[in-house]
């Protein structure tokens, strides 16, 4: 008490001065910093747009981070603007309010991401990447040019298999055209589980993939046991 008390003599109820801080750039929930005023204005339009619990902002974080890992431990050289950008809209158009009536969701994202990022400041002669990498994120695409496009392609594929996988696909049950009850939940994930791997392209996605598929299995195995729509083949 003396101390503060002599403090409050010496300099008043306040410092006479105070250290001036740099504030630290905002960052996404997962932590990927929004550094860049363009990359604050598209995750703002995700994140008011593209809310989804199978492919909304969470799995584009995911797919983010494990892009950009798979990218490292290939050692492939990626623009991170790119793959920001590609990762937070490669979904919009599956949104009903994006989507086009005959018009894959890839291909629709990639006619809508040119207005998108030029209204939020994105480098345009970056564009026709972002592009690239959004029309071919899918497993069924095996087209993917740049590496961007590669290894948001294989993150992209990983997200279906394992527990995140599980969970994204339980989450559309009864709520999608085609997951009409947990039969068809567990027939799409044992699909996912014995076709997905053989899509990847980079071999670190490659060295993953097991895991990931012994891991769903092994709960469906038990799923099996404790209902009769896990038994559902």
């Amino acid at each position: 008490m003396k101390i503060q008390f002599l403090a409050l003599a010496l300099f008043g109820a306040a410092p006479a001065f105070v250290l001036a801080q740099t504030p630290s750039p905002a960052t996404t929930p997962a932590g990927i910093p929004l550094d860049a005023p363009w990359k604050e204005a598209v995750f703002k339009f995700s994140n008011e747009k593209l809310q989804h619990s199978a492919w909304g902002v969470s799995h584009s974080e995911r797919d983010y981070l494990l892009a950009a890992r798979l990218a490292a431990e290939s050692k492939l050289t990626i623009d991170t603007d790119v793959l920001f950008a590609a990762a937070f809209l490669h979904d919009v158009g599956a949104f009903d309010a994006f989507r086009k009536d005959g018009v894959d969701h890839t291909d629709r994202a990639a006619e809508l991401v040119p207005e998108i990022l030029v209204g939020a400041g994105f480098p345009a002669a970056k564009v026709p990447a972002v592009q690239d990498a959004v029309k071919n994120h899918m497993y069924y695409r095996a087209d993917a040019g740049g590496p961007e496009a590669i290894v948001l392609h294989d993150a992209d594929t990983l997200d279906f298999l394992g527990s995140v996988g599980i969970a994204r696909i339980f989450s559309l049950t009864t709520r999608h055209r085609w997951a009409t009850d947990l039969g068809v939940a567990v027939k799409t994930i044992e699909g996912f589980n014995a076709d997905l791997p053989a899509k990847l392209m980079t071999n670190a996605a490659k060295k993953l993939a097991p895991a990931r598929v012994a891991e769903s299995r092994a709960f469906l195995e038990s799923l099996r046991g404790e209902t009769e729509e896990g038994r559902a083949r």
